[in-house]
């Protein structure tokens, strides 16, 4: 581990070198730092800059201008250790002005950190709130050589719009930026471990499926418990976390919400993906801009991801959903007629959980690429992943590929992706489906390069004359679980 790297901190590893390089650094520095709700960055902020940090004060939703400024001056009575709080600001002018009052004479002895959490939250209507930090930032803030402000917001788009491609007074002035992700499989067996949790990684994976990497959703696992239990209890028991998450989740990153929402829902009716035309017909969405900003907005917040079809240009994307607990709201949580103990392990003996389990370790797969390209001895080849799909004509039926890896090596790996509590076994069917996908997409696609097909299994391939004859590489959990992903 680096010097500068916090040990109480988990992964972030990237993250922590972006945040030591800004105390590094000879003038003033700006930092913006996004990600969806919950996913950990006011945590990272604290910790990492627990000793610098001079100044920290975080934004209130739908905060009425008056009231955010008397939380500022509690800011800055507990910055400053007061008996009693300042007088409260009348405009945010003052309020900044207030603030360099108190910073002047600690940075001329060290340098020091200005943590703003929630910053989109603080820019109400007619606050005036954004042109005064703007103001704050280029007559006085900038010209502090020992001065890191970090500005942080779950409003990811906000964030981009507002901050990252300022067009006005914060133009090109943010100096790093730092878009927080979920925790990878690897961070989160760390996380779990790190809370004397011990589960093995097939019980971590199912967590994953359901929760996804999020920290804040991780901290309900208890020790001793199973994946089941610890899900049944947070997602089907009347007041657990995750059974009310979902509108607080939503409605607090956009203040459209519902269109969102819909569109969210649209995708997770249809696991394999929908083009920009097929949501606003299924979403009765206005064309042109709105649309683009929705899906800007939710992919910006790690709700969806956009793939580019095979052979395919940047107008072909197709959109999937991507987050992991919205995927499992809209399945099973928010249609739960049965409530308490024991829920989700009746659940998890139908139908319904075999094909949800299926779809989710494929979007599993997904976020976990490099841990692929790793297990297939290609980490250092350049590549470009995608999808491809063949919907088929007279004489010959269709079929799709969830995740193609096009290497530079003159190769294409087709990946299929199997979740089972055991080795998975090719049957004489499932050969025949495999054999038709991979000669449809040499045929289909008029590739010259060498296709190979990898699986992508829970606990690796049973061993018989159809693996033999088909299977070229073969990966397992245990790979995904790899620091490199």
């Amino acid at each position: 581990m680096k010097k500068h790297q916090q040990p109480e901190i988990i992964g972030r590893k990237a993250e922590q070198d972006l945040l030591a390089q800004a105390l590094q650094q000879p003038e003033a520095q700006l930092l913006a730092v996004y990600g969806r709700r919950r996913v950990g960055k006011t945590y990272l902020i604290r910790k990492f800059y627990s000793r610098q940090l001079l100044f920290e004060f975080s934004g209130v939703h739908n905060g009425a201008t008056r009231s955010q400024l008397e939380n500022f001056a509690h800011a800055l009575k507990q910055a400053e250790n007061m008996s009693l709080p300042p007088a409260v600001p009348t405009s945010w002018g003052q309020a900044f002005q207030s603030l360099q009052d108190v910073l002047q004479p600690k940075l001329k002895k060290k340098k020091g950190v200005v943590f703003l959490d929630e910053f989109p939250w603080l820019n109400a209507p007619r606050s005036g709130f954004l042109s005064a930090f703007e103001f704050f930032w280029n007559n006085w803030a900038s010209k502090q050589p020992n001065l890191v402000i970090v500005i942080c917001g779950s409003a990811a788009s906000w964030m981009i719009q507002k901050v990252v491609n300022n067009k006005g007074g914060l133009h090109n002035r943010i100096t790093r930026k730092i878009r927080l992700l979920p925790f990878t499989l690897n961070e989160t067996a760390d996380f779990l471990s790190a809370r004397k949790i011990r589960l093995d990684h097939y019980q971590i994976a199912q967590l994953y499926m359901t929760m996804g990497g999020i920290p804040h959703y991780l901290k309900e696992v208890e020790p001793g418990q199973s994946a089941a239990q610890a899900i049944d209890r947070s997602c089907f028991s009347k007041d657990g976390l995750l059974r009310q998450e979902f509108q607080n989740l939503y409605h607090s990153l956009f203040s459209n919400a519902q269109a969102h929402i819909a569109i969210v829902r649209a995708l997770a009716a249809k696991p394999s993906g929908l083009t920009r035309n097929e949501i606003i017909e299924a979403c009765a969405l206005k064309t042109g801009g709105t649309t683009s900003l929705l899906l800007d907005e939710l992919t910006e917040s790690g709700f969806i991801a956009a793939y580019i079809p095979f052979n395919k240009s940047l107008r072909d994307r197709i959109y999937k959903l991507s987050d992991e607990y919205t995927a499992f709201y809209v399945k099973f949580i928010e249609r739960s007629r049965a409530m308490g103990p024991g829920t989700w392990l009746k659940m998890m003996r139908s139908q319904s959980w075999k094909s949800w389990s299926g779809l989710a370790f494929e979007s599993l797969c997904l976020k976990h690429v490099s841990a692929l390209k790793a297990a297939l001895g290609i980490a250092g080849i350049y590549t470009e992943e995608s999808a491809w799909r063949f919907t088929g004509r007279k004489e010959v039926a269709g079929c799709q590929v969830d995740l193609l890896i096009d290497r530079s090596d003159s190769c294409i790996s087709l990946c299929e992706m199997k979740f089972s509590d055991g080795p998975f076994t090719i049957s004489k069917e499932y050969a025949a489906v495999l054999t038709h996908k991979r000669q449809t997409f040499i045929s289909e696609s008029k590739t010259r390069k060498t296709v190979f097909l990898a699986m992508v299994t829970t606990f690796g391939v049973s061993s018989n004359v159809y693996k033999a004859s088909l299977i070229q590489n073969e990966i397992t959990l245990e790979d995904l679980f790899s620091a490199s992903s």
